[in-house]
């Protein structure tokens, strides 16, 4: 955070100052005790299993100036409380690349820790990331969508960047914690920033919304993700639209046309619809659609101009993923051609439909996570391997599907049987359901089934079955740790 001191927390928040000093400078948020990074608020979150105000004193040692604090009142505040084991004063210094900044009143060697009090941290948290964004002036862009959301952020950010210093959502902090210290952290350095919104219960995305107020919005698709709080596709498009509860007046809503329940959705009054897909009808398409090495190649037909792309990432859904990212840049005035350069240029990451080699075998990791969708698009790249001599794959669990979670599996094993499939291997209760919707239908691969027990089991069995020349496809649930099966697969 740039500018942001102990009064403005309290501002935000329309919290009390228990005790402190309102003018501390304050730059960073951390919800973890051990990690600090130099004038940091802490804030305690209570969750079903801990609640973090037992930690105030381990964050102030760590190096947080300010704390918030639904537990205490100015009585409470004991300088024990403060003080890391062997400290004998509640005082602290101030950190190094900030210490000029620290009014002289007192504070300039050493600082009390300030003491907030509000009525529930979360909400507090949230009300400093809004109150933050309102100080903001760059352009924000939201992404949601049942599935996609990391890649299409990440390539959305990546043709931005040929225009623009971008910043971006890191690793996974979509949720309604993640968003406002996502927020936090943007600087005057940034140009423009891709933000990653989540959700998987009825009312998150407004939360979320509210606080991001993004100038540009774009939904990836809606699919079976969290449908078990949900209850229905329906029920989850609702949600995801909610994501305009804080899209800004004249703002642009990007949506997918080629998804069934989005091709006729439209913006709220007030805002623009874009729609990207292969429908003549989109205002950004792809025409003459290839694979080469089971990546995609196509002309993006977009703002009036032809431009050749040529992915990097292997899937057929990546095509969608980029004409949003095209979509979005043009959007924002950057060179086509340019973007498209950098678009080409990114890899993809970790546990989300990687491909490497190793003694010959390749490997496809997409343990990240799962759903029909992303399950079926991930197996239709390993059947784009032509040169392999064997294709396997290795499918664990989906979850979050709801009661009807069998038959969704059930359907992906009929799916496949009819696919170019040598071995098919499950890891789970539910993807047995994939095994014997197989079998059910005819499939004849040489295996169906399976299911060693444990990631370290099937780890040792994998070893003894690929040879030079296969092809593996590592599949399922982040829950279902087939992140362990993978590295052991490279560490063979």
């Amino acid at each position: 955070m740039e500018h942001m001191t102990v009064s403005d927390i309290v501002k935000a928040t329309g919290g009390r100052l228990l005790r402190g000093d309102g003018e501390l400078p304050v730059l960073h948020i951390s919800i973890d005790s051990r990690v600090m990074r130099g004038n940091d608020l802490f804030v305690p979150l209570i969750g079903e299993k801990t609640d973090a105000h037992r930690f105030i004193r381990q964050a102030f040692a760590a190096g947080a100036v300010c704390t918030l604090t639904s537990e205490h009142e100015e009585g409470d505040i004991q300088p024990e409380q403060e003080a890391a084991d062997g400290d004998t004063a509640a005082t602290y210094a101030p950190a190094a690349d900030v210490a000029a900044d620290v009014p002289a009143a007192g504070v300039s060697a050493t600082y009390t820790p300030a003491w907030i009090a509000v009525e529930d941290t979360r909400r507090a948290l949230q009300a400093i990331g809004s109150y933050y964004r309102e100080r903001l002036m760059l352009p924000l862009v939201g992404v949601t969508g049942s599935v996609g959301k990391t890649t299409t952020r990440e390539m959305i950010a990546a043709a931005l960047s040929a225009g623009y210093r971008v910043y971006k959502t890191p690793g996974n902090s979509n949720s309604q914690v993640g968003v406002p210290l996502t927020i936090s952290e943007i600087t005057s350095a940034d140009e423009i920033g891709v933000l990653e919104l989540g959700m998987s219960l009825p009312g998150e995305m407004t939360v979320i919304a509210q606080i991001a107020r993004v100038d540009a919005a774009v939904i990836t698709n809606i699919g079976l993700a969290h449908i078990e709080q949900l209850g229905s596709r329906e029920n989850i498009l609702r949600e995801k639209l909610h994501i305009q509860d804080g899209l800004k007046p004249g703002g642009t809503l990007f949506v997918n046309g080629d998804d069934e329940l989005l091709a006729h959705v439209s913006a709220k009054e007030g805002c623009r619809t874009y729609r990207y897909g292969t429908g003549a009808d989109c205002d950004c398409r792809a025409e003459v659609i290839h694979f080469v090495d089971g990546c995609a190649s196509f002309v993006a037909v977009c703002g009036g101009c032809r431009v050749p792309v040529r992915l990097g990432i292997m899937g057929r859904h990546h095509v969608g993923n980029a004409l949003a990212a095209l979509a979005v840049a043009d959007h924002y005035g950057v060179d086509l051609y340019r973007a498209v350069q950098r678009l080409e240029a990114f890899k993809g990451f970790a546990g989300r439909q990687q491909t490497f080699e190793c003694d010959g075998v390749t490997i496809i990791d997409d343990s990240y996570n799962a759903s029909p969708a992303s399950m079926r698009a991930s197996l239709e790249v390993l059947f784009s391997m032509v040169r392999a001599k064997h294709r396997i794959a290795v499918l664990a669990d989906m979850k979050e599907l709801g009661a009807e979670a069998p038959r969704y599996h059930r359907e992906i094993g009929s799916w496949l049987a009819g696919q170019d499939l040598d071995c098919l291997l499950t890891m789970g209760s539910l993807a047995k359901e994939i095994a014997d919707g197989a079998a059910e239908n005819g499939a004849v691969f040489s295996r169906i089934h399976y299911d060693a027990g444990s990631q370290e089991a099937l780890s040792t069995d994998l070893k003894e079955l690929l040879r030079p020349g296969d092809c593996v496809l590592v599949k399922g649930s982040n829950s279902m740790r087939l992140g362990a099966v993978v590295s052991a697969l490279r560490d063979r």
